[in-house]
């Protein structure tokens, strides 16, 4: 029987035979459906789809571009964030300090890798022996690197450690590739007793230099563009839908059994994987009956599995020190984001990292007395606040309750402060306190540490790295929602891939070790022919 199905390179119509879809009771079949098209989704259905006999769907909410026409808002570098046309909409509750803050999310074949700022740092080793102490199995940093490397593909470091033949390319930004102000703040950082690092997913990331990244000559090149490439997308056995939106997942029993989109739409699935994302994946799971039962029976939806759902939400705290440059001095302020500085805070367990400094050239010129300005930028990436996602309706285009909880604990407000007087302590040495002409934010004035916390809500942001929504954990987690290989607990022919999945955050951008969770998962469902 022939359905016609939407080639998501080109958006013509095109007909699909018995091999691609087939039909039964009336709704199509396939081997595996995987909703979400993002970081995580393009890697599962390019590496399921390897296998010819195996009939993958993609479902994607957003539009899929060819991979040589993504618009400019997805494809240039400096655009970080995307625009409205290709983002979810989201917002989160109210903060600590009662603000409101928006939320973004690729809504576009290739997700958020086509809207970040294309950083390409693995979590390191600390944060697998801290999911693994936890009970995780088989998360080890020497258990997940070949993954990694079957990712990545770059010409710097060692062989030991990296990728040369991987999908997703990686350039490491040299010292002549980075702006004169970028230079000077690793130069004065390295004077304040930083080690300078050359590779950041080497065996000692800590420490400042420049970036690695999977951008090229100011593109980002996206897991649309990279893992579905124009030669996977021509496979047989895979169809992409795009502009789809799923509503929940059907079951048979204790089986996931379908798909059911927005439109009602029934699609038949042998297995089911959701790649839709840290808010998205919590919504599908929680509309399917799948999370705390309270919080269903409320929205009057039958429980299926009584798991914890969306109850450990976390995203890393980001503040934005602003500094008024001497224009004379500061130099082209590109490219906007180029060194970094991955350090140890008072707190911070030894092979953890859970400072960032990013070295970027964002804020308005003419809001600096010179004319000339940048912006020194804290993360902290190891919080101990956590957060909510949960159903605000039933509805499937409803967005979801998003209560970030930023900087509730109070030590990472202790941290934030205890980063920011970092930063000072670099600015005051080096060639880079020969650029800079005042401090405009916290501000000079801002002396003690009562006056540093107090500033925190002038600059707070979030780092763009949620987490942890359906977490991985060990058979005596009581938090986990998933098992070692992302299958959802006592539910068949289930799985998330996704940064959903992370038992908790890592201490790094999320980008590339999500796209490693993504090679790892798949690579378990083809040795179980699933």
């Amino acid at each position: 029987m022939v359905t016609r199905q939407k080639y998501a390179g080109t958006g013509v119509q095109v007909h699909g035979d018995s091999a691609h879809a087939v039909a039964t009771s009336g709704h199509s079949y396939y081997d595996v459906v995987v909703v979400g098209g993002g970081s995580a989704g393009a890697v599962m259905a390019s590496r399921l789809s390897e296998d010819p006999f195996r009939r993958v769907l993609l479902i994607e909410a957003g539009q899929a571009y060819a991979p040589d026409a993504y618009p400019d808002a997805v494809r240039l570098q400096h655009i970080i964030g995307g625009d409205s046309a290709h983002d979810w909409g989201y917002s989160a509750e109210p903060n600590i300090y009662g603000a409101t803050m928006p939320v973004p999310r690729g809504k576009v074949l290739g997700g958020c890798s086509a809207v970040n700022a294309g950083v390409a740092m693995r979590a390191p080793a600390g944060d697998f022996e801290r999911w693994t102490a936890a009970g995780l199995e088989h998360w080890t940093a020497q258990e997940v690197l070949p993954f990694f490397q079957r990712s990545e593909r770059t010409v710097h470091g060692d062989d030991a450690m990296h990728g040369r033949g991987g999908p997703w390319p990686i350039h490491y930004l040299q010292d002549d590739e980075v702006s004169d102000m970028q230079r000077a703040f690793a130069a004065s950082a390295v004077q304040a007793g930083f080690a300078k690092v050359t590779d950041f997913n080497g065996e000692q990331p800590f420490g400042v230099g420049p970036y690695p990244m999977n951008n090229r000559m100011g593109q980002r090149l996206n897991t649309g563009m990279t893992y579905l490439s124009l030669d996977v997308r021509m496979r047989p056995n895979l169809c992409i839908r795009s502009q789809t939106l799923v509503d929940r997942v059907a079951f048979d029993g204790r089986r996931a059994a379908a798909v059911v989109l927005a439109d009602g739409q029934r699609i038949e699935a042998g297995s089911i994987v959701l790649s839709a994302g840290t808010y998205g994946t919590a919504a599908v799971l929680l509309r399917s009956g799948i999370g705390p039962a309270k919080d269903l029976l409320d929205l009057d939806i039958d429980v299926v599995a009584n798991l914890p759902v969306g109850q450990r939400l976390q995203e890393h705290p980001f503040f934005y020190t602003t500094w008024a440059a001497r224009p004379d001095r500061l130099g082209l302020p590109l490219p906007p984001v180029g060194a970094i500085l991955w350090a140890r805070s008072s707190r911070a367990a030894a092979n953890v990292g859970d400072f960032h400094v990013s070295a970027v050239h964002y804020g308005d010129p003419q809001a600096s007395p010179t004319g000339a300005i940048f912006m020194l930028a804290l993360a902290l990436t190891r919080p101990r606040s956590l957060g909510r996602v949960a159903l605000r309706s039933r509805a499937a285009d409803a967005a979801p309750i998003i209560a970030l909880n930023l900087l509730a604990d109070a030590q990472d407000r202790q941290l934030m402060v205890e980063g920011i007087e970092l930063i000072r302590r670099i600015a005051r040495q080096g060639p880079l306190a020969s650029m800079i002409a005042e401090e405009m934010v916290p501000g000079a004035l801002s002396s003690s540490y009562e006056e540093l916390e107090a500033a925190l809500p002038a600059a707070l942001d979030i780092y763009h790295h949620p987490t942890s929504t359906a977490p991985m954990g060990g058979a005596c987690d009581v938090h986990a929602v998933l098992d070692y290989q992302g299958r959802v607990r006592g539910i068949d022919g289930l799985r998330v891939a996704d940064a959903s999945a992370f038992p908790d955050v890592p201490c790094v951008a999320t980008n590339p070790t999500v796209i490693m969770l993504a090679e790892r998962i798949s690579q378990w469902m083809r040795d179980a022919n699933g």
